[in-house]
């Protein structure tokens, strides 16, 4: 953390080093106990972790000396986890969701490897902002070249996950339909894996954490599933990959291994409850079976997927499966809201509509079943005692909530990051009083800016057959 640091107005800010605090008078809602919502109720925080979860008077009573925060209007619940997202990506905000193509090997591929570091950092600080406006605390992170800018990524104090997203296929070639396999490609890869392993994993007391990660099973060969393989072994980590995400994926791995993408990674020993695998858009059902009886956990990111129409995932018997659903953004947005809201609407729709399931399912996605995927139910997802003071607290008082009769169904319908007061990972303020104290905003948007234009005017400089924006304003 630095300090001080810039409101985005200007104020000069110190931000608050202890984590020791008391959030009184308010509404708890801390997932233990399904949809219960405490009311009248104080959350005791100490050293980063939750000592106590109770009526306020008897918890002001007991820690008298804690610095006093009063909750009156405000809802406290477990940050959110994004589950999948690649915060560079914003790059490409407002263009591909309204291009017709290949979105994935015709923009976001080349422009990854067109932006510099610095314009990696840029990106992804911009990013982290929004995680932070719209509630998360913790985000997970498979992109390329990780090593170039995760420093700026830890530096604004959230709970990270990172993952160099490895791949042996020459990708730039794929939106010429070709599908090339290199070993010097894929090692150069597996060398940022190392890389990014032995600089950043479990450091900063742990809050940031690294993952094996497999781009898709069509750019992954099983040479290169081996090696991640053998790295997450020898490391101890959780491995991440797409899945079923393109017709094209699912053409290329048919007709180079005779399987679907779900067989495909199962025959490479790449199925377990350690692995998350992300999007399911064309799994059959039988894919589906597959994939539950190993364990594997969704990463559904609705939002994004429904772009260019309802995510056609067949999520009525992913639920009906028992698979453990956790909700990412993937791209153009970090906003945890918006997939809580378009979950909720595919996953009914799924069923054929009605009101199954429930909004809190839909929380549970954002919070506690994130916190499963990554093996960490013992200290994130919910709240309570002994867990990590991991925390987002809503005004409920914003017009857009009220009246409050269900407030778990109107965070989930009606939620937005203008509803964020306060977020704190280990008990430390990220923000507070909607005021983001780890980061000058008005820096990183103009960072981010300036980098979006040197990142596209590049991508237009080496590949003049890649078609830009009309709109663009370059």
């Amino acid at each position: 953390f630095q300090e001080p640091v810039n409101h985005r107005n200007g104020a000069q800010l110190t931000m608050a080093k202890t984590s020791d605090w008391i959030i009184t008078n308010t509404s708890v809602i801390s997932l233990e106990d399904s949809d219960l919502v405490l009311k009248d109720a104080a959350i005791a925080v100490e050293q980063g972790l939750i000592s106590e979860i109770g009526p306020s008077d008897q918890v002001e009573a007991k820690y008298p000396k804690l610095e006093k925060i009063d909750g009156r209007g405000k809802a406290v619940l477990p940050g959110f986890i994004n589950s999948h997202t690649h915060t560079v990506l914003l790059v490409l905000r407002g263009t591909v969701e309204d291009m017709s193509g290949d979105a994935i090997f015709g923009y976001m591929t080349p422009i990854s490897f067109a932006m510099t570091d610095d314009e990696r950092r840029a990106l992804a600080r911009l990013g982290c902002l929004e995680a932070i406006r719209s509630g998360s605390t913790t985000v997970v992170e498979p992109f390329r070249f990780i090593p170039g800018y995760a420093d700026g990524m830890i530096d604004t104090g959230l709970r990270l996950y990172l993952g160099e997203n490895a791949a042996d296929v020459l990708t730039l070639k794929i939106r010429d339909g070709i599908y090339e396999f290199d070993r010097g490609f894929g090692q150069a890869f597996l060398d940022r894996t190392i890389e990014m392993i032995d600089r950043f994993h479990d450091t900063n007391d742990g809050r940031v954490q690294c993952q094996v990660s497999a781009h898709a099973p069509d750019v992954c060969s099983p040479w290169m599933l081996a090696e991640l393989n053998d790295l997450a072994r020898k490391h101890d980590l959780t491995r991440t990959v797409h899945l079923s995400q393109s017709p094209k994926e699912l053409q290329q791995v048919k007709e180079a291994h005779g399987m679907t993408s779900a067989e495909y990674l199962d025959a490479n020993e790449w199925l377990g409850d350690d692995v998350v695998a992300a999007h399911w858009t064309f799994c059959t059902p039988s894919d589906v079976q597959l994939l539950a009886s190993r364990g594997v956990h969704m990463a559904h990111c609705p939002a994004n997927s429904s772009r260019r129409g309802p995510h056609k995932a067949l999520a009525r018997d992913i639920i009906d499966a028992g698979v453990n659903i956790a909700l990412g953004t993937d791209n153009m947005t970090e906003d945890m809201f918006q997939a809580m809201r378009i979950g909720s609407i595919v996953h009914r729709g799924a069923g054929g509509g009605g009101v199954d399931p429930a909004p809190i399912h839909a929380l549970h996605a954002a919070t506690i079943n994130g916190a499963k995927a990554l093996k960490r139910s013992h200290d994130l997802g919910t709240l309570a005692p002994g867990k990590l003071a991991d925390i987002t607290v809503l005004d409920m008082t914003s017009p857009s909530l009220t009246p409050v009769i269900n407030p778990v169904a109107n965070i989930v319908h009606y939620g937005h990051p203008g509803i964020v007061s306060a977020v704190a990972v280990e008990g430390r303020f990220l923000m507070k009083d909607g005021i983001v104290l780890c980061m000058n905003e008005s820096d990183v948007i103009e960072e981010a800016q300036e980098a979006t234009h040197a990142a596209w005017r590049r991508l237009g400089e080496i590949s003049p057959d890649i078609e830009l924006p009309a709109s663009m304003q370059i």
